[in-house]
């Protein structure tokens, strides 16, 4: 069999204002068979550097502190076959069953039991979840803003890929099932931009969730995991002032674009 290569990259153009330090997660896992990467980090022309920090089992960091003025960023990778599929870890078992800032859990446990409190099977109750997030959300991009929660999301019935993703780790965690935001490239998204999807995880494994459906599942390139939105954000800054002026995402497959069997659990690897 023939593996499968994704290419990925992304220019992000930020204008500093006041001086920030930068947070960058555009880079994924850097543990696959294949895998080739570049970033250049630039200002004026010149090169700034970074820090990589490594956030265990959650993603790969770029800090560093720009000068004032327009700073350009490019990245792009070469992700080849399959990076190894790690197991459930015993913490994530604990952190992705908790409520956060952005998937209330808490708020949402009485409609959660009420509408899948008879499922008892992880695998049937995660599609359902799919299913019933799918159905009842219309996508609508710019309908939310960026410090909507899953409940805002419940309440106005609408939103954006975040959204989806949000609600689907809040129902699936009131329901005692572990569950995470990723931030992802996404091969066959139109338009194309950064993804968020929910993982589930059922037995020692993450499986994905998807209630857009907007692109295929075994395509997808893992940028960060993390308990929510705030975990997984592309671009942060801390201090001072910097504006995102303008960003382009871009994320292929060699060959046709697969299809996507709802009903098969698919994990990112």
């Amino acid at each position: 069999m023939t593996e499968q290569i994704r290419r990925v990259a992304c220019e992000l153009v930020v204008d500093v204002v006041e001086p920030v330090r930068v947070s960058l997660q555009v880079a994924p896992c850097d543990e696959f068979p294949g895998f080739s990467e570049s970033m250049q980090i630039t200002s004026g022309g010149d090169p700034v550097a970074s820090t990589t920090v490594p956030i265990p089992g959650m993603s790969r960091v770029h800090v560093f502190s720009p000068p004032l003025g327009r700073l350009e960023i490019a990245y792009s990778a070469t992700v080849t076959g399959r990076a190894n599929l790690p197991k459930v870890a015993d913490w994530e078992r604990i952190v992705y069953l908790r409520p956060s800032r952005y998937a209330e859990s808490d708020r949402l446990a009485p409609m959660a039991q009420s509408e899948f409190g008879g499922i008892t099977d992880p695998g049937e109750l995660v599609a359902a979840v799919s299913s019933w997030v799918g159905t009842r959300l219309e996508y609508v991009s710019g309908s939310s803003g960026p410090t909507d929660g899953a409940v805002d999301t419940m309440l106005h019935r609408e939103g954006v890929c975040r959204d989806f993703a949000h609600l689907a780790v809040a129902l699936l965690r009131a329901l005692d099932v572990p569950a995470r935001l990723a931030a992802v490239y996404a091969p066959g998204l139109d338009p194309m931009d950064f993804h968020a999807v929910a993982e589930a995880a059922i037995g020692d494994t993450w499986h994905v969730v998807d209630a857009t459906l907007l692109a295929p599942r075994s395509t997808l390139v893992r940028i960060s995991s993390g308990r929510d939105a705030a975990d997984t954000a592309f671009l942060s800054t801390t201090g001072g002032q910097a504006d995102l002026v303008d960003f382009q995402v871009i994320a292929t497959v060699d060959g046709a674009l697969p299809t996507d069997d709802v009903r098969e659990l698919v994990s990112i690897t």
